[in-house]
């Protein structure tokens, strides 16, 4: 299983790319997380006009028979064993799973329409490069549970 973080901003503050590599870098061979940062579209526009453009770039770099998750804000609340229980049913039916992180001005209608689930890390507004962040690692807390790893201690 990979999971793929498709995010849009591809020039993160050095904390956020040490803090997402620090828990990529944790994570076990069969469940690696891969990013891919799509640069954001040039603002100065119809914002509508941005989205859409920002949504192809996403959509674009997507694999087409992967789960897809949208982190949004209207998105479902899970715990962290509510996600555990979604990566072992996607692992065992073989899947890899692309989370699309949006940008400053949050996710396309096109990219949320596509997936297959949207997902709340919080009730709060995050920046999307602390959301990067709190993504790698809450897959790294759920990869670990599966394993049996200390890590998490709920």
């Amino acid at each position: 299983m990979k999971f793929l973080v498709v995010a849009v901003g591809h020039r993160m503050p050095a904390w956020v790319n040490a803090g997402f590599a620090e828990y990529a870098g944790r994570m076990p061979r069969e469940a690696r997380i891969e990013l891919v940062a799509i640069k954001p579209v040039a603002r100065g526009g119809p914002l509508q006009t941005m989205l859409e453009a920002e949504g192809r770039r996403i959509l674009a770099a997507l694999p087409a028979d992967c789960v897809r998750v949208a982190l949004d804000e209207r998105g479902a609340l899970l715990g962290t064993m509510d996600l555990v229980r979604r990566i072992e049913r996607w692992r065992q039916a073989g899947r890899d799973v692309a989370f699309v992180v949006g940008g400053a001005d949050g996710l396309p209608e096109s990219v949320r329409k596509s997936a297959h689930l949207a997902w709340s890390l919080s009730p709060l507004t995050l920046p999307h490069g602390l959301a990067r962040v709190m993504l790698a690692e809450q897959l790294y807390r759920a990869v670990s549970i599966l394993h049996n790893h200390p890590y998490h201690r709920a």
